[in-house]
């Protein structure tokens, strides 16, 4: 399961739509260490001024990797992070996640990290069962 809905979060989207504010909420409930991850490299972001920040730290555990892999499998929770950090999410492998700025989407660092190349260059044997 991806998220742990709660009961009245499930009643309120079985009547109709629900907020970002609750659904993030929910995403980061759910899934704390994916929150932690795309917190922390968005707060990179910030600070440091460049067009992208990425993480190159493996999940300590597979239930990690796991919240990683959950968090930006679906487009819903993807997109929910995106506005919510108002950056474009990227990811490779079972950890490596980046935020871009959104005026970097179109950015030579975007299409290189996206790039199948980008991603070949980012394999290794001890990831290849992550």
């Amino acid at each position: 399961m991806s998220l742990t809905v709660p009961p009245a979060l499930l009643d309120a989207a079985e009547r109709g739509p629900v907020s970002d504010a609750d659904f993030v909420a929910c995403v980061r409930e759910s899934l704390p260490y994916a929150w932690q991850t795309v917190s922390r490299v968005v707060a990179e972001l910030e600070a440091d001024g460049a067009d992208h920040a990425d993480n190159e730290i493996p999940p300590p555990s597979e239930a990690e990797r796991g919240q990683l892999l959950r968090a930006l499998a679906s487009d819903a929770i993807r997109a929910g992070l995106e506005r919510h950090f108002g950056v474009k999410l990227a990811f490779q492998n079972c950890h490596r996640v980046a935020a871009f700025r959104p005026a970097a989407v179109d950015s030579d660092a975007y299409r290189r990290f996206i790039s199948p190349r980008g991603q070949l260059l980012n394999q290794s044997p001890e990831l290849r069962d992550c």
